[in-house]
């Protein structure tokens, strides 16, 4: 499609090639001929230039938009700039890294909050970031990230784009459903996935029913502390299925919240045993399960003090959640994927994998159905199950594969097809927004994407105020898009612009992304978040976010030995030098290193790197941080900066002296 009209063959393509001809700031008057020129000897079509114009970011111009993309295996997160997708910075969570000095000095105390029955976890799987909402929309303050392999939950501070919390989920080892946030940020939900026996303790598959559980986890968030608060947190024990990606309900239906669920079969597996595979025995079902949760009336359940301590968490079990009204189930399609609540709260839409259509849920028809008992009878355990032809408003067909949907401001939804590979547009009309110029519940248009999209992203899209105007496609496969660099290839992020209507939403830039598999994003208008720039004083620890009083400051550099054999070190770093430059200690000495970076300069970051001890910092302008390590190697270590930080930048260098034992 973006081929058909070659540049140079209308009155369009002159034009743009006019416009792109124009000489900007500083460089050199090009005619259009060199334009056309240009564009004929490298094949690009008008579509091509044009994408060029829309997305191209000259030096110094900001992004309208920045992205908040999982980093999959990586275990971080990734900040990326729309429309120029340029990657901005990694932020450092549940992995060690380097650059950063995450994990090699600072941070390490904070990893430790995520080791798992006392064993470090130095990996992690992110998948879903979820930025804080205040009224249901993003409000740039804070952005949350799961690990589905190790059940914990990351909590980032948007002033300085750094890792502040990891909590550990006692209660199960996997959330994919996890994070998600209410629309005031009161909690922070996640979702279990595989069911296992509470806390992974041992009970043989064969009592899969009766021992294995599912859950969800709603962690209590105290904005002042900027933390998750642990003893205000509680569960909400559901049955054993598989419960996949959750959204809280927002307008209307603010103070419930939305699970879907796969493996209703309760499959238990076991090729070897010649029993059918999980990927049959989970989709043998016509359907499964969206559970429908009253998280405002469970708060107050727990905190009337029903729950059950379970691995020292606090448990709303499944029988008291049916007992007490807040939780109900309705058939989805089977292998549901996605549960997206539209931006008035009224809809939630559901795809199931295996299903061509998305399934729009009503909200005032769910709060009838339980009003009236609407039920077509209950689950093995108990739980009333609403009537799927109650509740449901409507079903477009959009296409095969259909996982995730987004909205735009104007009545659009979006759907991604991992199987089509194509995002459809189809319209929820007057539904909510200013309405579309479609009927209600129509598919509109299917974009190709290359190749097999998972998640997708649309600006704000996921709130109550979308932007619409850029979405993201979320490719699994990139194949044929970039240089191959050996077999394992990049994922492929594509720009697709849905500032038109109807048919007109062209892909308008490609970026391979090359570390890990990266999964959902958020995106939010770079003008909500304020980050600094430089930490606000002198001696500022980022872990606290507060001043260190402890912290070297100019004219207060010093080693101090005390009588039980621990050396202090008191460093300040500006450019080029480091004070003091030598440090003299002893083989089996415990040294507890504190150092400022006393600059004030934007961007005058120092790095601080020991050879054999694995240690290396960065330290932004007004950072000061503290690591600890046991002298057990003799011989001399010079310690450097990192960071190409000026000139001389060589030069900042010192040694440390470690005298060998007698």
């Amino acid at each position: 499609m973006r081929n058909q009209n070659r540049f140079g063959t209308g009155a369009g393509a002159l034009a743009l090639a006019a416009f792109l001809a124009c000489p900007t700031s500083g460089a050199s008057a090009q005619s259009m001929s060199d334009v056309q020129r240009i564009a004929k000897e490298r094949g690009l079509s008008t579509g091509d230039l044009l994408a060029a114009a829309k997305t191209f970011t000259p030096s110094g111009m900001k992004d309208e938009y920045i992205i908040f993309s999982s980093g999959g295996h990586s275990g971080q997160v990734f900040v990326i700039g729309v429309p120029s997708m340029r990657m901005l910075r990694s932020i450092a969570v549940f992995t060690p890294e380097p650059w950063q000095g995450w994990g090699y000095g600072v941070g390490n105390e904070i990893l430790k909050e995520g080791d798992v029955n006392g064993k470090a976890n130095l990996w992690g799987d992110t998948h879903h970031p979820a930025l804080s909402e205040t009224e249901g929309d993003y409000d740039g303050q804070w952005l949350f990230i799961n690990d589905k392999i190790n059940a914990r939950v990351g909590v980032i501070d948007l002033r300085d784009f750094e890792t502040k919390q990891i909590v550990k989920n006692p209660l199960t080892v996997s959330d994919h459903g996890g994070t998600f946030v209410t629309p005031n940020t009161e909690y922070v939900i996640e979702g279990g996935q595989y069911a296992v026996p509470w806390g992974a303790d041992y009970a043989p598959i064969s009592e899969y029913k009766e021992k294995y559980k599912g859950s969800v986890t709603l962690w209590k968030f105290d904005r002042k502390k900027g933390r998750i608060d642990k003893a205000q947190s509680f569960a909400i024990e559901l049955p054993p299925y598989w419960q996949d990606l959750t959204d809280a309900g927002k307008g209307v239906s603010d103070g419930y919240m939305f699970l879907n669920s796969i493996n209703t079969e309760m499959a238990t597996g076991g090729i070897e045993n010649k029993n059918p595979p999980f990927e049959a025995g989970v989709s043998m079902n016509a359907t499964d399960y969206l559970h429908i949760i009253n998280w405002r009336k469970a708060e107050k359940v727990y905190k009337s003090g029903k729950v059950t301590q379970i691995k020292g968490f606090p448990v709303i079990t499944l029988q008291t959640a049916i007992d007490e009204g807040l939780l109900y189930l309705t058939p989805e399609p089977r292998s549901p994927h996605g549960v997206d609540v539209a931006p008035n709260g009224e809809f939630i839409v559901v795809s199931g994998k295996l299903d061509p259509h998305t399934t729009i849920y009503s909200f005032p028809k769910i709060l009838g159905a339980i009003k009236n008992k609407t039920f077509s009878g209950k689950d093995e355990f108990g739980v009333p199950v609403l009537d799927f032809d109650t509740v449901v408003e409507a079903q477009v067909e959009v296409g095969l594969g259909p996982l995730h949907t987004q909205f735009g401001p104007d009545g659009y939804a979006y759907t991604s097809l991992f199987l089509d590979s194509a995002v459809a547009r189809w319209t929820m009309g007057g539904a909510y927004g200013k309405g579309t110029p479609e009927p209600d519940w129509t598919l509109v248009h299917k974009t190709p994407v290359q190749y097999n999209v998972g998640h997708i992203g649309v600006a704000e899209g996921d709130t109550v105020s979308p932007d619409g105007k850029y979405l993201i496609a979320f490719n699994k496969w990139s194949v044929d898009r970039f240089f191959p660099p050996g077999p394992l290839l990049p994922q492929n992020f594509q720009l697709i612009d849905i500032s038109g209507q109807g048919a007109d939403m062209p892909v308008i830039y490609d970026m391979p992304i090359g570390v890990g598999e990266p999964h959902y994003a958020q995106i939010i208008k770079a003008d909500k978040l304020n980050p600094w720039t430089v930490y606000p004083e002198i001696g500022w620890d980022p872990q606290t976010q507060s001043l260190d009083p402890w912290a070297p400051k100019p004219k207060m550099e010093r080693v101090e030995r005390k009588d039980d054999g621990t050396v202090e070190v008191y460093m300040t770093a500006i450019r080029s030098h480091f004070s003091p430059e030598h440090i003299n200690v002893k083989e089996g000495d415990k040294i507890v290193w504190r150092i400022t970076n006393i600059e004030r300069a934007i961007d005058a970051t120092h790095g601080f790197a020991v050879p054999q001890y694995n240690i290396n910092l960065s330290l932004e302008p007004g950072e000061t941080a503290k690591f600890e390590f046991i002298a057990d190697r003799a011989g001399v270590f010079p310690f450097y900066c990192s960071e190409f930080c000026s000139a001389l930048h060589l030069e900042m260098v010192g040694y440390l002296m470690v005298e060998p034992k007698e």
